[in-house]
């Protein structure tokens, strides 16, 4: 198999093992126990990032920026997405580009993704569906709670899986997107997690902790002096439900620009794809 060959094949796999695989079977206040510790990082790092949905939830809203990387066949290959979320409302919207070929050739259009509480929607779906039509995908159905499905994690999901944090370590201070923050590397349960989850996400965390391969979350996150994630980065393991192998997948989160406007539209009944949803893009030209 030539490289061209070896890289087509790994970005296929990832659309089956991330966006596509699965959808074809089942079609406060912000806590103030972050700036309790300071900039140096002092007090319960575990008891500290139980509380970042909470501060999510105090700023109101972002941008966020994500990325999705899984290793197959000896290529690293990625998914990114770009848009903003209400943290009060769990809604958000995200665009979402598929990798491209060796030749710089995007093979799928970008896929806009509607995220709500117990709900995925997408258009440019592909995969049969027609282009003016969204897929609504019930997140608690999903395996891995959508936490990989999307090629997306959703940013107030994965700020969630914190709430099952069971180890967690103050690494140091640094700075991303230029603002000071705070370094904690840690491992989180997301059997645990579902249990401390608002009501909204514990279905999915629950369904994630049975679907994943394990339900032990290693992660890296970075928070601002009041307490909020500015980036997250979680690893996975996820079963291929093509080769019964688990796969590492690891998912990064960026947030920013606190207070941004948040406009999202759901698709009226009649946009909503009606039929049966192909579970495998593998065969596509």
């Amino acid at each position: 198999m030539d490289r061209r060959q070896q890289h087509r094949r790994a970005g296929r796999t990832v659309v089956a093992v991330g966006i596509m695989c699965g959808l074809g079977a089942g079609a406060a206040g912000c806590s103030g126990g972050a700036s309790a510790e300071g900039a140096t990082g002092t007090g319960d790092p575990v008891a500290t990032l139980h509380q970042a949905a909470d501060a999510l939830r105090g700023a109101g809203s972002s941008k966020a920026s994500t990325a999705m990387e899984m290793a197959t066949g000896g290529t690293v290959v990625t998914i990114r997405g770009k848009g903003v979320y209400d943290y009060r409302r769990r809604l958000g919207q995200l665009t979402v580009v598929l990798p491209e070929d060796p030749t710089g050739v995007s093979e799928h259009r970008p896929i806009t993704e509607l995220l709500t509480p117990g709900a995925l929607f997408m258009k440019n779906r592909g995969a049969g569906v027609p282009a003016d039509k969204w897929v609504r995908v019930e997140t608690a159905t999903l395996s891995d709670g959508n936490l990989v499905t999307g090629g997306a994690t959703d940013p107030y999901a994965a700020a969630e899986v914190l709430r099952g944090t069971r180890t967690a370590a103050y690494v140091g201070q640094t700075k991303v997107g230029g603002t000071q923050v705070r370094h904690y590397r840690g491992t989180a349960d997301l059997i645990r997690a579902a249990g401390s989850a608002s009501a909204d996400v514990r279905a999915a965390l629950a369904a994630a902790a049975k679907g994943f391969a394990t339900a032990e979350v290693p992660f890296d996150v970075y928070l601002d002096d009041e307490g909020r994630i500015r980036k997250l980065r979680q690893r996975f393991s996820f079963v291929n439900g093509h080769q019964k192998a688990a796969v590492a997948v690891a998912s990064t989160t960026l947030l920013y620009d606190f207070g941004a406007p948040v406009e999202v539209r759901l698709p009226r009944p009649e946009d909503i794809y009606p039929g049966r949803i192909a579970d495998d893009v593998s065969s596509r030209g």
